[in-house]
């Protein structure tokens, strides 16, 4: 097994706290995806409000909206890069798709933590898709965020998730 600074996840939570959702949890759970993706050196993942994620999503990606998570890719020195989650819509969409808000976290992370890998899911033809099924199945998440967002898949509206 890699020695832990491979896999250094750190959890910030900030601003917006979600019921049943701990720092130390999602901690375990963002290392064990981590491995599972295969993506080495840090990750922080920032737990924070929609205005939070409407403010980096207009700075980074000249759109004027909140979204559910932000990926920024790090260039080297060991990390990875950072992930950014709203909690208020993290809790929303897990309320409209019938699971717990510490799920939507969690595939929230999943989701991140592949675009970190590199992966596209605008761009790559349904790799990232098919990835994060796999993952998801793996670490027992509920439906996949891409899969839930192709039209007569899941429930609920589209929910849009970019990297910056």
């Amino acid at each position: 097994m890699p020695s832990r600074s491979l896999w250094d996840v750190r959890v910030v939570m900030v601003e917006k706290r979600i019921r049943g959702v701990s720092a130390a949890a999602l901690a375990r759970f963002a290392g064990r995806a981590q491995r599972a993706a295969g993506l080495r050196g840090r990750v922080s993942i920032l737990v924070t409000g929609s205005a939070e994620l409407r403010r980096l999503n207009r700075r980074y990606r000249r759109a004027d909206q909140p979204t559910d998570v932000l990926s920024f890719p790090a260039r080297g020195n060991g990390m990875a890069g950072d992930i950014a989650i709203s909690a208020e819509v993290a809790a929303a969409s897990a309320r409209r798709l019938g699971h717990s808000a510490a799920a939507e976290v969690k595939i929230l992370i999943l989701h991140g933590l592949l675009h970190l890998a590199g992966l596209d899911h605008e761009r790559d033809r349904g790799q990232m898709s098919r990835r994060e099924e796999k993952l998801r199945r793996r670490l027992g998440l509920p439906g996949s965020l891409i899969g839930r967002n192709i039209p007569g898949r899941g429930r609920g509206r589209a929910v849009r998730v970019h990297t910056a």
